[in-house]
């Protein structure tokens, strides 16, 4: 007589786990973990819920970056960085508009830092920039102005400079090539006196304009030209730490970190070594790794092409800043994807761009670790391209190469570590997280788009209306020309329909639409099969029936084995068939019919389009097995 048994799923909180695992029946997270999950996030509770829809906010010249500033808690921007151009958001509404000096080429490896009203943007092949609001719709780009530049040697030791003068204009010759035609602007120091360049003869002689009376005509060996020049590249990228401006890398001088003087951010003179001055050093190691994030952390921490380090010192002073390597992961070179903090913990990407790890300090060990978050789900981490969290909802956003987000679920006092994959019609290119709101970059029909998540909203590229009076014509929506377009009327589905002339018609009119792309979500889990050791040799097992616990879920479809069906939630005494469905909050019981023989195939599967929220906390199966 076939054996009854019953399975209660009371959690997702394992997420989409990869196809390896599959023959790892006596991992924990087989209870709570899942075969697919699709524009679906896992609640810090360990339920799962269909993710909200994008708000469409504007259209773009083309590929941007998104950095958010958050100049206090009550005034947060969005900050768009497209080629040649910058835009700042306030509130869902462009504020402000500025020319800019980079390329759409160069987006990918800009670099940001804040402090206070001021935004600092860094590039390797571009002076640093300032950004600074001095109000809602004031805002300035201009150049970061060095009051004291650091100074470097790039030529081999033994290499003389000698000055034809002391003062006024002089002619600077050198005993081995040295200047490039990038060097003209550029200071040079003899013997701790300035002089800056104004033209290139050749590779061994410049003019310059003496800026500090030199002290003599004869050639020196004491000599440093500037750090950053367009002849040697400017910084890579920078934080603020305990009240310094921090530079990490540069084109000519890939492994080193600059720290200017404390409480003066543009000052990297280095002096006599005193307690508040300048500290410039190189990371040495068995490699020279290039600088790819610096971090202000529970310490200065550096996330190199090759390793990451902890920089010590409390506080840090030239005398006692300490560097140590911490582990051997590595941050990608093609592009900058800054670290973020979760929990007091710092999440990077690494250098192969197939995993996502952890790096945290143990007091036990006196050390930073670097776990692997992306260890059971990665097939969904294929190279990211950006990333952001989003501390409200506890989700780590990670957007990837090929257009899709993959979500993280971190909330390590809950054991929750799950992820899930988001798509869209189209292809995510961006995302930023500011004050609570999430906002992406998404690439749709060739076009580059300013998208918002919007938990108001079912709907993808969406825009809502609501007016006193039902009307049957809706306009607005040029961005969705000629698309089919789902449809949410009074709170009630009315399928699809196109968008012709940036407009919409509705038969019956409505007084509230939401407009937008639909998307689908699909919720399946492992097979049981797995979990209890069968093979593909198992027994045929028979689905009895299945209960869906449910919170405030208004629709609901799901395939039992015969196709996806809705689920009637309607009772006799409900109003008007075409009135805005009510949230079921509750058990649904479905019965299903057959056997299956399939080991690997799932006995059930949540699917659907409808814009409206789902909620699903658990699963309870009964089921028979042949012996």
């Amino acid at each position: 007589m076939p054996a009854a048994t019953r399975r209660a799923k009371t959690s997702f909180a394992a997420g989409e786990l990869a196809p390896e695992l599959y023959g790892r029946g006596d991992l924990r997270a087989f209870e709570n973990g899942a075969r697919r999950l699709r524009n679906v996030v896992i609640q810090p509770t360990g339920g799962v819920a269909r993710r909200p829809g994008l708000r469409h906010i504007a259209m773009l010249d083309g590929p941007a970056r998104l950095i958010p500033f958050e100049f206090n808690t009550e005034q947060t921007y969005l900050v768009v960085l497209t080629g040649g151009r910058m835009q700042v958001f306030l509130q869902d509404a462009e504020v402000a508009s500025l020319a800019a000096p980079w390329t759409a080429q160069m987006l990918p490896q800009i670099a940001f830092t804040q402090n206070a009203d001021t935004l600092l943007l860094f590039h390797p092949a571009m002076p640093p920039k300032r950004v600074t609001r001095s109000s809602h719709t004031s805002w300035t780009l201009a150049d970061f102005e060095f009051t004291h530049e650091p100074m470097a040697r790039f030529t081999v030791a033994g290499a003389t400079l000698q000055a034809s003068g002391t003062t006024g204009t002089v002619t600077l010759s050198a005993s081995t090539e040295l200047f490039l035609p990038g060097h003209v602007g550029a200071r040079f120091t003899l013997a701790g006196k300035r002089v800056r360049i104004t033209a290139i003869t050749n590779d061994i002689a410049a003019t310059a304009l003496v800026e500090d009376p030199l002290d003599g005509t004869e050639p020196v060996l004491d000599w440093q030209e500037s750090a950053f020049s367009p002849a040697r590249g400017w910084p890579v990228t920078a934080c603020f730490h305990q009240a310094r401006l921090v530079l990490g890398g540069s084109r000519d001088l890939p492994n080193r970190l600059w720290l200017s003087r404390t409480g003066d951010l543009g000052n990297f003179d280095t002096g006599t070594g005193l307690d508040d001055e300048a500290i410039d050093f190189a990371l040495m190691s068995d490699q020279v790794n290039a600088i790819r994030g610096v971090f202000s952390g529970r310490h200065l921490q550096v996330f190199t092409s090759g390793a990451e380090w902890m920089v010590t010192g409390d506080p840090l002073t030239p005398a006692s800043i300490q560097l140590s390597r911490q582990t051997r992961i590595g941050s990608p070179v093609d592009r900058m994807v800054p670290p973020v903090d979760v929990d007091g913990s710092t999440v990077f990407v690494a250098r192969t761009g197939r995993a996502v790890h952890e790096f945290a300090y143990t007091d036990v060990g006196d050390a930073y670790q670097a776990n692997d978050l992306a260890l059971v789900a990665r097939h969904l981490v294929g190279t990211p391209v950006s990333m952001a969290y989003d501390q409200t909802e506890r989700l780590l956003h990670l957007v990837m190469v090929d257009g899709s987000i993959a979500t993280l679920t971190l909330y390590r006092a809950e054991q929750v570590i799950a992820w899930t994959k988001q798509e869209t019609q189209g292809a995510f290119r961006a995302v930023a997280e500011t004050d609570g709101r999430v906002f992406a970059v998404v690439e749709r029909a060739g076009t580059h788009r300013l998208e918002r998540f919007d938990a108001a909203l079912g709907l993808d590229a969406a825009l809502s209306g609501e007016v006193a009076a039902p009307q049957d014509e809706w306009t607005g929506l040029a961005h969705l020309e000629a698309q089919q377009v789902g449809v949410l009327a009074d709170g009630a589905p009315r399928g699809t329909l196109q968008v012709a002339d940036a407009r919409i018609a509705l038969d019956p009119p409505a007084s509230s639409v939401q407009a937008g792309l639909p998307f689908a979500h699909v919720i399946e889990p492992l097979p049981p099969q797995l979990s209890i050791g069968a093979g593909a040799g198992a027994a045929p097992l028979r689905l009895v029936s299945a209960t869906f616990r449910l919170l405030a879920t208004p629709a609901f479809s799901v395939d039992l084995g015969r196709g996806v069906q809705p689920v009637p939630f309607r009772r006799l005494d409900t109003a008007l068939l075409d009135a805005p469905p009510l949230a079921f909050t509750g058990d649904v019981t479905l019965r299903a019919l057959g056997w299956r023989r399939d080991a690997m195939a799932p006995l059930w599967r949540v699917e659907g389009d409808t814009p409206l929220p789902l909620t699903l906390l658990s699963v309870t199966i009964d089921m028979r097995m042949n012996d």
